[in-house]
């Protein structure tokens, strides 16, 4: 399973609709908003590293109002839980 966190910065006051978007993905487990630079926070989780590249790429990132995105994508190899 291949899982990438992802920190949105958005136009202002749209966060609502993007979470709510955000949401209908079944790759989506978990997407909040936040305090700080970053407006929304999401969790995602797909089957291999392509699938979740395709995810972030044509849905979340296509998602209207969305300025930018980072994407944090852990290295299995350093261990950790």
């Amino acid at each position: 399973m291949e899982i990438a966190y992802i920190l949105i910065q958005c136009d202002l006051g749209a966060e609502e609709s993007i979470i709510n978007e955000i949401m209908k993905f079944p790759e989506t487990k978990e997407v909040r908003g936040t305090y700080g630079i970053y407006d929304v926070f999401c969790k995602v989780e797909s089957h291999s590293k392509e699938s979740l590249d395709e995810v972030i790429t044509n849905k979340i990132r296509k998602v209207p109002k969305i300025r930018s995105t980072i994407t944090l994508h852990y290295i299995s190899s350093q261990g950790g839980k």
